[in-house]
């Protein structure tokens, strides 16, 4: 075991059991990670894929630039962080790879730490006035409000600076749990006295499945966000630790003494230097949250196609392959897909999901995009096929690192052949009206015979039928628009039955 560089650090007389849970609680999260995307109307579930080749856990990207640091736990032999440098101390601890996604592990009887230096090479790797933390944790752990033990006493640390007294007379900044596993907290004291308990927020975990903490603190206000959804807002950030106690650095996962734990696996952690925002934060849950089976879950009003358009232009299951199917399914007013898997082949991934929910007979279109856009209507969506409920399907042959998948149901406002999620995905149109041109066709006839542009007059084009001219008996008699023959004045003849010939008589 290596030697602890600060002996004295955690071993404080004045050092009581565990910090104070006092703030009351905001807001409950289950411990149950949700299997599915739910959402009303037009589109009901959001499924991203991202191949085993490409990196998930990094954060999502941030108009303000890049973290202060990251750990990704690739390296669990000297323990480096994702710029090569190394820990200042570290013992018992030992690491662990989920679903492709390694972590940190934080769990042992004996002492158990990994501890970096908050200023290193002439970088800051952490701040504790203005910036954000953020990171994956599991508990080896269940909730005692489920019948667990919680990380057990004095409570769980998972990441903090300084350590906690009585009286705030050394610094103290952190984020934990209680000694239950019944709240999550961020807490603060400088060495003259002062304390807060800026955030709390109600948990109840089961052990072994992932959420996304972050923490985000400035001069405005402090947040608290589980699972990607704000779970607690506080008061700004005033009071904090002085650099005497960032002088010895921070720990993940634990505390300065190495017996406070928290028991648990820590994966993602990252680290900036200013306040994150919510749609940030919520986009580095979506986008990694399929590695760690914490997928979101969103509410959905009710909503039940009230039959099967008489007029379906686009149509057949595309590039779905059925794997298997179930007739034996009741009818829901939601619809989604779950039991999604990823295998790759030869370089290229076979992705498989069930819809599930839904109503018997109803056809779900099925969309795919590389790449996210806000609003997602602005994205470049593909039809890839419709599918029924409880069918499981397969698209194989997915070559591209990002892969994103939306499912719509048959609502079509406007009954011209086109589901509202086509025209909003694909044609990016207002379903509520059925023939953007003006011409009088159905935008779904258009898509139907290929015409890729549904807001063209056609009867104004000159090569169309609108513009030539016949006799009563159905024979053409002259044609607007431009001569291709080259000759002159004639464009075309006539044969003796009145049909167009490229012979001159």
């Amino acid at each position: 075991m290596k030697e602890h560089p600060h002996p004295d650090l955690g071993r404080r007389a004045d050092r009581q059991k565990y910090p104070p849970f006092d703030q009351p609680p905001l807001r409950q999260f289950s411990g149950t990670a949700p299997k599915h995307f739910r959402r009303s109307g037009w589109i009901v579930f959001l499924l991203m894929l991202l191949c085993a080749f490409h990196l998930a856990a990094q954060p999502a990207p941030s108009s303000k630039g890049g973290p202060l640091d990251s750990w990704s736990f690739k390296d669990t032999t000297n323990w480096t962080d994702d710029y090569g440098d190394a820990p200042m101390s570290f013992t018992n601890i030992f690491g662990t790879n989920v679903t492709g996604m390694n972590a940190l592990v934080v769990d042992s009887a004996s002492e158990a730490w990994l501890q970096f230096a908050v200023f290193q090479d002439g970088c800051t790797n952490m701040t504790v006035d203005d910036g954000t933390v953020m990171f994956w944790f599991a508990s080896d752990w269940t909730s005692t409000s489920l019948g667990g033990t919680g990380p057990g006493a004095p409570y769980g640390p998972l990441f903090e600076t300084g350590y906690y007294t009585s009286n705030a007379s050394v610094g103290w900044w952190s984020i934990y749990v209680d000694q239950w596993g019944s709240n999550v907290y961020f807490s603060a004291q400088t060495n003259s006295g002062l304390q807060t308990n800026y955030l709390s927020a109600p948990i109840a975990w089961t052990n072994d499945v992932f959420h996304l903490i972050a923490v985000t603190y400035s001069s405005t206000n402090t947040q608290l966000f589980l699972d990607g959804t704000n779970a607690a807002t506080g008061p700004a950030m005033t009071i904090y630790p002085d650099n005497t106690v960032l002088s010895n650095g921070f720990w993940i996962g634990g505390a300065s003494n190495g017996m406070a734990q928290s028991h648990g696996q820590i994966s993602g952690v990252v680290t900036y230097n200013y306040a994150l925002d919510s749609n940030t934060i919520y986009s580095t849950f979506f986008l990694s949250s399929i590695f760690y089976g914490a997928v979101p879950e969103i509410t959905q009003a009710p909503f039940t196609p009230q039959a099967i358009p008489s007029f379906d232009a686009v149509t057949g299951p595309g590039y779905l392959l059925v794997v298997s199917s179930n007739s034996g399914c009741g009818n829901n007013a939601n619809v989604w897909l779950t039991n999604t898997s990823a295998v790759m082949t030869n370089g290229a991934v076979n992705l498989t999901f069930t819809i599930a929910g839904g109503s018997n007979g109803l056809p779900y279109d099925v969309f795919a995009t590389p790449a996210l856009a806000q609003p997602l209507t602005n994205g470049i969506w593909t039809w890839m096929g419709q599918g029924y409920q409880c069918c499981t399907y397969t698209i194989p042959g997915l070559t591209n690192g990002d892969v994103f998948l939306v499912l719509g149901t048959p609502q079509d406002s406007y009954g011209n052949g086109l589901t509202d999620a086509y025209e909003l995905l694909v044609l990016h149109q207002n379903p509520a009206n059925g023939s953007k041109s003006g011409d009088g066709m159905l935008d779904g006839w258009k898509v139907l015979w290929g015409m890729t542009n549904v807001t063209i007059n056609n009867s104004a084009q000159a090569s169309e039928r609108a513009n030539y001219i016949y006799d009563n008996t159905g024979r053409l008699q002259t044609n607007s628009g431009v001569s291709f023959t080259g000759f002159s004045p004639e464009a075309f003849w006539f044969d003796g039955e009145g049909n167009i010939t490229t012979d001159q008589p």
